[in-house]
């Protein structure tokens, strides 16, 4: 906060509204909320909130993670192990084997009309 000072990105305060300090954080979010017009059948809506929506968001768009957790201000592996479900890398190494093991049963079976598949699956039924 000190360089944020020295920066004159703030004046006095952590958090201020056109150069004046909020005096109170939580009865300034819940105004923003209302003037919002945010509702959830649930409960109400919370900072944390909005970091959730932002984590789940950078991850969804292929940020990349070493960055967003810098923004976020979390470790790169807590956003990963929270979050990298998210992210469009997320088990495309695993989905790209998978197809590609099933691309090769394919042109095996298509060479050979008699061989048999690759992989052997059998019908949930019968199980």
């Amino acid at each position: 906060m000190r360089r944020w000072y020295d920066k004159k990105i703030i004046a006095n305060h952590f958090v201020e509204w056109q150069g004046t300090g909020v005096k109170s954080v939580k009865n300034g979010f819940a105004r923003a909320v209302e003037v919002a017009k945010l509702d959830l059948p649930e409960g109400n809506v919370t900072p944390h909130m909005l970091r959730h929506t932002a984590a789940t968001w950078l991850m969804q768009l292929g940020t990349d993670p070493w960055e967003a957790a810098g923004f976020l201000g979390m470790s790169v592996k807590v956003l990963i192990d929270t979050y990298g479900h998210h992210h469009p890398d997320y088990m495309k190494e695993a989905a790209g084997a998978i197809t590609k093991k099933r691309e090769t049963a394919k042109r095996v079976v298509g060479a050979r009309e008699t061989a048999k598949p690759a992989i052997r699956t059998r019908s949930i039924r019968a199980i």
